[in-house]
């Protein structure tokens, strides 16, 4: 190979060819970067350095948790590229160019800094490029290379959570007709050309028309009521004996929750207990979960015990209320944003279902099966983990009877719900009968929250469970 002339940067090193004889397939190899330079024409592009943009809440650093792309990968615009966790969410992080990603400059599990570069991605320099970008050396690019980015170079718009969806499902978005706004690919136009390639059947949306019973020759057998009693296994974890003491930084929604658990200590917390007679509501559980697993949803006790909060926090708003710091005025919300506190590989989080006071148990229940799925995949965004208004721990999911459940500013009181038992009890008569018992243990906050105020929501609370029809009454 003849070369004409050959220039040196510091930190890259690449080759302008005049004249250029090919007598073999062969390509020259430098040592300095270990690069392979193809002999065929060259397209010089600019990199820019993609920065983390400020996320908010007060986030300054994250931890990179997966990548989406690799060096050499074509992206578009609102193409995925990485997902990050802070201590308050997990949260995606998109493309802002068209282009080939030329180094990522994290590796997994490692800090990233708002405002430091996240990615370089070369760009065409036609283009220009954003004022508060930084330009770094260009180096070239093959026509091969050229001509790949000009194939998927097209713009294909589409959230994070749909382009998620369609990868897990290994779909091409390419292929997928938009039907939302500037042709952009919405979840229902994934879930279509997903049931057109296996024939699956969707189910209805949680607002679909009310599904008639099945007849008795048809429906789901119940699952046997006396079921054999759990016993607890250990988790089956490699034991590694080093002899040594091991330090790590707390991270992540760990982080988070020592910064809410120290704040929510300064709070004086009041704890009033009681048990609950949840036998008509298990019956009417066992009725219902055949319909609600027809419209594609599991139901759960839970989405019971948040509505009958709702109710009750109509009739007592000073618990869905917050305090300021200096304890001047008192904010009463006017949505329903209850939080459900759920034990993850990384940490307790606590998601919340907004707006409880306009759904019903069944949109209650759609939403925390797809809040729990999220959570279960450490996937939960700022909007799920924010803005909560009340929150209800169901620490009996492990095995518990009572808590001591710490309130998480800035809301003013919170629920422990135990786990079901069947005990005896008396009815009116004096004749003892098998019932299921849940004990409930609240905590609130007693510069504004007195012990009768929180006796009656309680009291409120557990007669509409005690009596699940008494609910019909005072929905909305």
């Amino acid at each position: 190979v003849c070369i004409h002339r050959v220039r040196s940067c510091s930190s890259i090193r690449f080759i302008k060819s005049k004249y250029v004889c090919v007598f073999d397939k062969s390509a020259l190899k430098f040592s300095h970067q270990q690069r392979l330079f193809r002999t065929s024409a060259v397209s010089c592009g600019q990199i820019v350095q993609f920065k983390l943009s400020d996320i908010g809440e007060g986030i300054t650093e994250v931890t990179v948790k997966e990548w989406y792309i690799k060096e050499g990968d074509s992206v578009s615009q609102f193409d995925s590229i990485c997902e990050v966790q802070s201590d308050k969410a997990s949260v995606t992080i998109t493309s802002r160019y068209d282009g080939i990603i030329r180094k990522l400059h994290y590796n997994l599990d490692e800090i990233a800094y708002v405002g430091k570069p996240l990615v370089d991605i070369e760009i065409d320099a036609s283009k220009g490029v954003a004022p508060e970008e930084d330009v770094v050396e260009t180096p070239p690019m093959s026509h091969e290379e050229h001509t790949h980015q000009e194939i998927k170079g097209h713009k294909t718009l589409a959230t994070p959570a749909v382009r998620r969806l369609a990868m897990e499902n290994n779909i091409k978005l390419s292929e997928v007709v938009g039907t939302g706004k500037d042709n952009r690919i919405l979840k229902e136009d994934i879930l279509n050309y997903l049931a057109k390639q296996t024939g699956a059947i969707l189910p209805p949306s949680p607002k679909a028309e009310i599904i008639p019973p099945l007849p008795k020759s048809e429906t789901v057998p119940a699952a046997p009521k006396d079921k054999a009693r759990k016993i607890p296994v250990p988790v089956s974890r490699p034991i590694v004996f080093s002899g040594k003491d091991r330090t790590e930084p707390i991270t992540g929604f760990q982080k988070a929750m020592v910064k809410t658990m120290s704040a929510a200590l300064k709070i004086p917390h009041f704890g009033y207990c009681d048990e609950v007679d949840l036998t008509q509501l298990v019956q009417l559980r066992e009725e219902l979960k055949p319909l609600a697993q027809i419209r594609g949803v599991k139901l759960s006790f839970m989405p019971f015990f948040i509505k009958a909060a709702s109710l009750g926090l109509l009739q007592y708003p000073i618990l869905n209320a917050s305090l300021d710091e200096s304890c001047q005025n008192v904010t009463y919300k006017a949505s329903h944003n209850v939080g459900v506190a759920m034990d993850t590989e990384q940490g307790l989080i606590v998601p919340n279902v907004k707006n409880v006071q306009v759904c019903s148990v069944f949109e209650i229940a759609s939403e925390l099966n797809r809040l729990q799925s999220l959570g279960s995949a450490g996937q939960l965004g700022t909007n799920d983990l924010t803005g909560g208004t009340f929150t209800l721990s169901n620490i009996g999911t492990i095995g518990g009877t009572y808590a001591k459940p710490v309130i998480l500013p800035p809301e003013v009181a919170i629920g422990a719900l135990g786990k079901i038992q069947v005990l005896p009890r008396f009815n009116g008569k004096g004749e003892v009968f098998k019932a299921q018992i849940m004990n409930v243990s609240w905590s609130a906050d007693h510069r504004i929250i007195d012990g009768a105020t929180m006796a009656r929501f309680s009291n409120l609370w557990k007669s509409y469970l005690e009596n699940p029809a008494s609910m019909l009454l005072d929905l909305k």
